[in-house]
């Protein structure tokens, strides 16, 4: 079993989760800071070691067994994204995603390290999105 660092779409309550099904939860977590966090295309998050500028970032911790990660949730990633090891606030060393280098070639690319939450972002996003009709 290995500790991983979810922040998008396979966390509790979102679409992806059921490629997780069976990995306990541990805990609401947050990274150090030391990520730059992006919106890619408005479809997923990314997470980009920095040296300077970075932020904690909002996720939660899994224990996963390792077939449950190269089975079922590393063939679903993204291609801009690669499974790295991060550093949570409190020091611990974890697996994540983050963004492939050199992220400048991504399409889309959106900083939202402001937010520091992919829900955040998402919800920000859904109401941007709804649209008032008024009757003629």
């Amino acid at each position: 079993m290995a500790l991983m660092f979810l922040n998008g779409s396979a966390m509790r309550d979102e679409p992806d989760h059921h490629l997780i099904a069976g990995s306990p939860f541990v805990r609401v977590a947050t990274t150090a800071p030391k990520y730059r966090f992006y919106a890619v295309g408005s479809n997923f998050p990314g997470l980009l070691a920095v040296a300077h500028g970075g932020a904690a970032i909002t996720g939660e911790v899994y224990e996963m067994d390792l077939t449950v990660l190269r089975d079922r949730l590393l063939p679903a990633e993204p291609p801009e994204l690669e499974l790295g090891v991060i550093e949570l606030a409190d020091g611990e060393a974890v697996l994540g995603m983050l963004l492939r280098r050199p992220p400048v070639s991504f399409p889309q690319l959106t900083d939202i390290t402001s937010l520091s939450s992919w829900r955040r972002f998402v919800s920000r996003e859904s109401t941007k999105d709804t649209k008032v009709e008024v009757a003629p």
